[in-house]
């Protein structure tokens, strides 16, 4: 049930505290399924690989994609087996069966070995290019050692490699969408925006294509264009918990720009249930956690928030908001106590 509504002012500009309804729980976390893709020829990490969860006695339970570091994360699995899938057009698929009715963690490594078929890079997308030039496939392996790297030199020199990519091969889907989101870790909004629409050129269901162009739009403050493109995408990849968080990021920015709690009640609605579908999906998103905090303290429930902003302290304990979001837990409470002294 949605909550019921009412103004408040949120996180990170003054704070308004009022009592609290019920706490907000989240869902028993059973196990988790984490681990690494890499290739096997020379070993770099595989980025943006699709990987597939499925429980052995129900079926198809989610799909995620390697980031940079080739690392993938399933949480909140509530059945005792699963068998995780890696498949890479041009690639030897790869599967691992595991039990968490012993231990509730389970950490894979995955290698990828041509299939003799193609030479191809990782891809996410739901196609490839299978004719990538050997020159471009050299600077697309240099590109992702850079960006594995995590830091702005290697980022910078990445760009390079794959602006040589593209130029050599400009329908090379997977260059143009990690130049795409490279661009974007380095601020240079315009020109991600020219690499993510020519990867949407390219091959319209790559979701993760739709996925950074509407990140791209929602730094930006296009908020109505980064809702229609997420939307978009989350028809093709419904559970994405970075999109719905995303989504929800939106629809909270929509709700603070009018004062009018009329009008902002449909957003915040929207945002609320976006952000438990991010949770439901990933319970230990800690950004989601905080964002629902700020949720909760604008519909006046201060103690759930509380609980919310704390879930995103245990999992985050030094994240960029950590220090602040310390500071508003001390003041709830310091309000609720105050609220309940005769």
């Amino acid at each position: 049930m949605r909550p019921k509504l009412f103004p408040a002012i949120f996180l990170f500009g003054l704070l308004l505290l009022a009592p609290s309804q019920l706490l907000s729980q989240t869902p028993p976390i059973i196990g988790q399924i984490s681990g690494q893709v890499r290739f096997a020829d020379g070993g770099q990490p595989a980025f943006n690989v699709l990987v597939r969860c499925d429980s052995i006695n129900s079926g198809f339970c989610g799909q995620e994609t390697t980031d940079r570091s080739g690392r993938f994360r399933f949480t909140g699995l509530d059945r005792p087996q699963y068998t995780i899938t890696v498949r890479v057009p041009g690639y030897i698929e790869q599967r691992q069966d595991v039990e968490l009715a012993t231990s509730p963690n389970a950490y894979l490594q995955f290698q990828l070995r041509p299939d003799g078929t193609a030479k191809l890079t990782a891809s996410a997308a739901s196609t490839v290019d299978a004719n990538v030039p050997p020159g471009a496939k050299k600077e697309y392996d240099q590109a992702a050692a850079g960006l594995a790297t995590g830091k702005k030199e290697g980022i910078e020199e990445a760009v390079k490699h794959l602006e040589k990519a593209v130029g050599i091969h400009p329908n090379f889907v997977q260059a143009q969408l990690m130049l795409g989101t490279a661009y974007m870790d380095l601020g240079q909004w315009e020109k991600a925006e020219v690499a993510l629409n020519k990867t949407r050129e390219l091959d319209p269901k790559a979701a993760n294509a739709l996925f950074a162009l509407g990140e791209l739009y929602l730094r930006q403050k296009k908020d109505e264009d980064a809702e229609k493109i997420l939307l978009q995408g989350l028809e093709t990849e419904p559970r994405s918990y970075q999109a719905h968080l995303s989504l929800a990021r939106v629809y909270f920015d929509l709700s603070s720009k009018t004062k009018d709690e009329t009008q902002a009640r449909p957003s915040l609605e929207k945002a609320y249930d976006h952000v438990n579908q991010s949770l439901k999906i990933n319970p230990e998103l800690a950004q989601a956690h905080l964002l629902k905090g700020n949720l909760l303290l604008r519909v006046r429930r201060a103690a759930d928030a509380q609980h919310e902003f704390e879930e995103y302290l245990r999992l985050d304990p030094k994240g960029p908001f950590a220090e602040q979001t310390r500071t508003v837990v001390e003041k709830i409470k310091k309000a609720l106590e105050s609220e309940r002294k005769p």
